[in-house]
């Protein structure tokens, strides 16, 4: 009986935290887009690989090496 005197306290406090927690993710946009880093990631990149800012040269492509 006198471990009930601490486990109510114990649990309404965390509830209490989960709840403020929980609170804080939905106004600061956790569950805004579910999906769309899912569809991100399979998403196909095929432009143009980046361009070195220096030189316009291709950061992807060896010196030697060009595509015909």
């Amino acid at each position: 009986m006198e471990s009930l005197y601490l486990l109510i306290p114990i649990s309404v406090v965390l509830v209490f935290v989960i709840g403020v927690l929980f609170w804080w993710s939905l106004r600061s946009g956790q569950y805004d887009d579910l999906e769309g880093p899912a569809h991100r990631i399979l998403a196909d990149d095929d432009g143009a690989p980046p361009q070195s800012a220096d030189t316009g040269i291709a950061a992807a492509e060896p010196e030697g090496a060009r595509r015909r």
